[in-house]
């Protein structure tokens, strides 16, 4: 009986008691992340909390909401305070303005648009906090990310959440496979008012606390007031023309548009009976090119960083593999495919998608109805 006990897997995954099991935990401060460690706590698992000071909270402290700001570090240790662990602050500010802010302003200068979440968990969280895990003695790390991980046949798989509408995984998709193996996400299975629910009977300070729906650098949803507080005089005035060639007016910089954009271009009535949309932003000539809606659409897909989390090595031989992708966040995962153009794979969409930009993310997911399995992504360079 006692050798079962022991061959037997805690919901962790390790064969040995939770008292033993030692599980750092990534707490912002928010419901999720409280409930994934308050949980693991009353398991009986080994945990210890940490929290990372992400950037300058003086300012932060006036915006509740936002993520590790100075009242989410307060109500993170209150958390591991009624659980009774261990919780700890880290300074990364530093590492976090390089990475993450600094990044995020200047992809924008380049005319591209970025994705500060996915960033601070491709360097900061899943690569600086992993390591201080590692060094903490874990034997992994928790976070309340809203996913899934699996053992598969040839190790842990990513998937989907189960409530589709909360699922992460368009943000996680920089997650390597080494990283997986360390990685623990206890919510995974739970729709998002069972944690609340969860929060309420454990009688946690942050049961009732509102999600955050702004990046976290950005206490008033205006991204342009971090890029000229970071970058000042980095917008350059220049020309509005139309994909025909005509100048049409002029911008403030091109930092001020995205692809997609409609409103706020200033060109009056007198550029045709067609409305306009920014089709294009072309940074080194300092141009914001306009034209109509049609010209948004696009289906092939050029991407770099590109992290596989498929069977094998990603490569040539995946040339017409069918997948399935998400280029947004809030869209469930579309049909397409993989081709190989000239040298380099690209992804081909079934149906053309409006309004997509380099910078962006395109998602890998497996070809299923479900497509439940997460196989990774890049980031986007050029479309067609």
């Amino acid at each position: 009986m006692a050798e079962t006990q022991i061959k037997q897997k805690n919901s962790l995954g390790f064969t040995k008691s939770e008292a033993e099991t030692r599980v750092v935990v990534a707490m912002s401060g928010g419901v999720d992340s409280s409930v994934c460690a308050a949980m693991l706590a009353k398991e009986g698992y080994d945990v210890i909390g940490v929290t990372l000071q992400l950037y300058d909270h003086g300012a932060a402290i006036k915006k509740a909401k936002a993520c590790c700001a100075g009242q989410d570090i307060y109500d993170a240790k209150r958390v591991a305070e009624e659980m009774g662990f261990p919780h700890y602050v880290l300074d990364y500010e530093s590492n976090f303005r390089e990475k993450v802010i600094e990044d995020f302003a200047d992809t924008y200068l380049k005319g591209s648009t970025p994705i500060p979440c996915v960033r601070c968990n491709q360097t900061v969280k899943f690569v600086d906090l992993l390591q201080v895990a590692r060094d903490l003695g874990a034997d992994c790390m928790a976070t309340g990310h809203y996913i899934k991980r699996v053992e598969g046949p040839n190790g842990p798989e990513l998937h989907r959440a189960h409530d589709g509408g909360k699922d992460q995984s368009y943000f996680l998709f920089t997650t390597t496979p080494e990283q997986l193996d360390f990685l623990r996400f206890p919510l995974g299975h739970l729709d998002k008012s069972e944690t609340r629910e969860m929060a309420v009977e454990m009688g946690l300070n942050v049961a009732a606390k509102p999600d955050s729906q702004d990046i976290c650098f950005v206490p008033t949803g205006k991204y342009t007031d971090v890029i000229e507080k970071i970058r000042p005089h980095a917008a350059q005035p220049g020309d509005i023309v139309h994909m025909d060639g005509r100048v049409l007016g002029r911008h403030r910089g091109v930092m001020y548009y995205t692809i997609g954009q409609r409103r706020g271009l200033g060109l009056g009535d007198d550029t045709g009976t067609e409305p306009l949309f920014v089709v294009g932003i072309e940074a080194d000539k300092g141009q914001v090119v306009v034209g109509p809606r049609s010209a948004l659409e696009r289906d092939t897909l050029w991407l770099e960083e590109i992290n596989w989390l498929g069977e094998g090595v990603f490569g040539a031989h995946l040339d017409g593999q069918a997948i399935r992708v998400k280029v947004r966040s809030t869209r469930p995962p579309t049909p397409a495919h993989l081709k190989l153009i000239g040298n380099e794979m690209t992804v081909v969409l079934d149906e053309p998608d409006i309004g997509l930009s380099p910078g962006q993310a395109c998602v890998f997911y497996e070809d299923r109805n479900d497509a439940a399995r997460t196989l990774g992504g890049g980031w986007i360079t050029k479309t067609r």
